[in-house]
């Protein structure tokens, strides 16, 4: 337990160097995260005999990707950074690989809700080309990207970010001599493979096309807001709300009430 609780003592976050540029394990997580997203999503299709084909979903892939890739970005920000007005009036800089000094340091600060956003703009996007397969390929996606989402969270462990709050459990983590939760592991755990299971038992039971990603919505909103309970607040932000809540709950509330009427609109519509 000792050498857990020192670990990142011992653990270099670069995995190793490349024609001079670092790759850091974070990145080959967040790789990782993809491919398997995608993977699964290509198993579920055929396993659930979805009307979907391999070349539609890859198309929605890039879509929802790129989507992604931007809102995380683009989100971090807004929501998070304190020097937002700068990357306004300088936006190229956000996704700026190097340091003041020239050094590569690859695009640190990435937001889930900003990439939920970007997720959700790509498949708008998707849709008015590709006419018929969003909402079923979004409750495919609904299954998959928990898979992928613990190798995420590993990554933000890996990469030394994200702390938890201090504590005096045995199993914490000292960062900067302070003992943490490992709470990017919580949330592995939480908002990635109990959600995953829950969606594997329960996406056999869906009345409308559009329910599983919806339910995902919900469903993460609550494993985060519980998860943030033992992460540290951002320090640039604090407590946003009453001295207890954060930002990630507070943006994690606005996607249960998404959820809610959205589960009332498509549910209505199914029905008629």
């Amino acid at each position: 337990m000792n050498f857990w609780q020192h670990i990142y003592e011992h653990f270099n976050p670069v995995a190793f160097e490349l024609f001079g540029f670092k790759v850091h394990w974070y990145g080959m997580m967040y790789v990782l995260a993809l491919l398997s997203a995608l993977w699964f999503a290509k198993y579920l299709i055929k396993k659930d005999n979805y009307d979907i084909s391999e070349e539609i979903l890859d198309k929605f892939f890039i879509y929802v990707e790129i989507g992604v890739i931007l809102g995380a970005r683009i989100g971090y920000f807004i929501f998070y950074s304190d020097y937002t007005g700068y990357y306004l009036t300088h936006p190229w800089q956000m996704f700026n690989p190097f340091g003041a000094n020239g050094e590569f340091i690859g695009i640190r600060g990435m937001s889930f809700h900003g990439a939920v956003i970007g997720f959700g703009i790509g498949a708008w996007l998707f849709s008015r080309k590709y006419k018929g397969y969003t909402l079923k390929i979004l409750d495919v996606a609904a299954v998959a990207i928990p898979l992928g989402y613990i190798f995420g969270r590993i990554g933000n462990f890996l990469n030394q970010e994200l702390f938890g709050r201090a504590t005096d459990v045995s199993w914490g983590i000292y960062v900067d001599g302070v003992l943490r939760h490992p709470s990017q592991l919580y949330e592995a755990f939480l908002e990635g493979f109990v959600i995953f299971v829950i969606m594997m038992i329960t996406r056999k039971y869906k009345k409308f096309d559009g329910q599983l990603i919806l339910n995902y919505l919900f469903l993460y909103a609550v494993m985060r807001s519980i998860s943030e309970i033992f992460r540290q607040p951002d320090p640039q932000l604090g407590f946003i709300c009453c001295g207890a809540l954060t930002m990630g709950q507070l943006l994690s509330f606005a996607m249960v009430v998404f959820a809610i009427v959205g589960y009332a609109v498509l549910g209505k519509k199914a029905k008629s």
